[in-house]
């Protein structure tokens, strides 16, 4: 199988439609159609994002820390290289870092996490090399690049980073010592070690998501590769040894994810961007030891197609968006229960409302807050908020 390089494969980041769950945009409805919202749930938008110097684009889901949110955009910002973001629940927004400046990130896709009250994350390009970085950021703004990747050591990660005994976890897109992407350890000193270097074929390829860990050992998923080049769920310990925990079949059960996994009670929750019965992706688990089971398939018109997002676990329910599909076409917000019940919160895309929304919601005081990659009153993507 070929190398695909950042480039290539951003096309199933930037754009819907690129993936394929077969659900493309369409013409919004003229008429004053309200946003198909399950009703009593209070879905507004919380705040649209302009040109610069505000950022624009956010691609990776919020954060909560200490009641307010926080989060990234790819684009936009001072030099047109990504922001990140601070964001309050009444929607005053402030840019509190632009990406850009001489060998500082740029283009951060993955989400943020905050360990001591500093948050930490990853930008795919820029850096001293051009091809990534680990950074810090207070919420004062005062930011720093831990790390910068080279193409030996892991290029261009899209992926947020996990915390674990004084080290960060996460994953690259590209680079390696095979070129199809790797898993890696850093310290907040600079230290950084290849875990695994993925190989294509029956091993992974492509791994957009980060890594969770489940007692002591980190999951996550390859969007190619494996036994039908459908993608893979992989398991590898902190000191370097890596299995295919399971490959995906296409229409059998999914193809391509592209979000991570959610750990309830053992079983690893996930979605495939397409495939499964319909070819528009899937919501599915699978456990520790391989076996797997598809929970929901969508179908990509009304109920929405092309998952992109790691779920959120809220209230007994699975959480997240599909890029496409919906009511106008442009994505969804959805509930999934654990027996396979689903139910649409919202249709994104009538007016000035977000389309395309790549990242599923986080929680904070008994409402879903999210964004989406473009739409709002400047067509620079929103950040909105739902009560479920």
């Amino acid at each position: 199988m070929p190398k695909r390089r950042f480039a290539a494969a951003a096309c199933m980041l930037l754009a819907a439609g690129c993936g394929s769950s077969g659900v493309s945009p369409v013409s919004l409805p003229n008429g004053g159609i309200p946003p198909a919202s399950t009703p009593g749930s209070k879905y507004a938008v919380s705040y649209s994002f302009g040109s610069s110097p505000d950022g624009s684009n956010p691609h990776a889901p919020l954060i909560a820390v200490k009641g307010k949110l926080y989060g990234t955009t790819q684009a936009g910002g001072q030099y047109g290289l990504g922001t990140v973001f601070e964001i309050t629940t009444s929607g005053t927004e402030k840019v509190i870092h632009t990406f850009g400046n001489g060998s500082d990130g740029a283009q951060p896709y993955g989400g943020l996490m905050v360990s001591g009250g500093v948050l930490y994350g990853t930008t795919s390009q820029g850096g001293k090399n051009g091809v990534g970085t680990v950074f810090s950021l207070t919420t004062a703004g005062k930011e720093k690049i831990i790390y910068s990747f080279d193409t030996t050591h892991g290029s261009n990660p899209v992926a947020g980073l996990i915390a674990n005994g004084g080290k960060f976890y996460g994953t690259t897109l590209n680079g390696g010592s095979k070129g199809y992407g790797t898993v890696f350890a850093v310290t907040t000193a600079g230290q950084e070690r290849v875990l695994h270097d993925f190989a294509g074929g029956k091993d992974g390829t492509l791994p957009y998501a980060g890594v969770i860990d489940v007692k002591g050992e980190l999951y996550g998923t390859t969007e190619q590769g494996g036994s039908a080049n459908d993608g893979t769920v992989f398991a590898v310990t902190t000191a370097g040894k890596e299995h295919i925990v399971y490959s995906f079949l296409d229409h059998y059960d999914g193809e391509f994810p592209q979000g991570g996994l959610s750990d309830v009670n053992g079983k690893l929750y996930g979605t495939t961007t397409s495939g499964a019965s319909a070819g528009a992706g899937a919501v599915y688990y699978v456990t520790t030891s391989g076996s797997e089971h598809e929970v929901y398939d969508f179908h990509g018109a009304g109920d929405g197609g092309g998952p992109y997002g790691t779920l959120l676990v809220y209230n007994g329910e699975l959480y997240g968006t599909t890029g496409s599909g919906g009511l106008y076409q442009y994505g969804t917000l959805y509930a999934v229960t654990f027996a396979g019940k689903h139910s649409v919160l919202h249709s994104f895309g009538h007016g000035s409302d977000g389309t395309i929304p790549y990242a599923s919601p986080v929680e904070l005081n008994g409402k879903l807050y999210g964004t989406t990659y473009m739409g709002g009153a400047n067509n620079n993507g929103i950040v909105y908020s739902i009560s479920p």
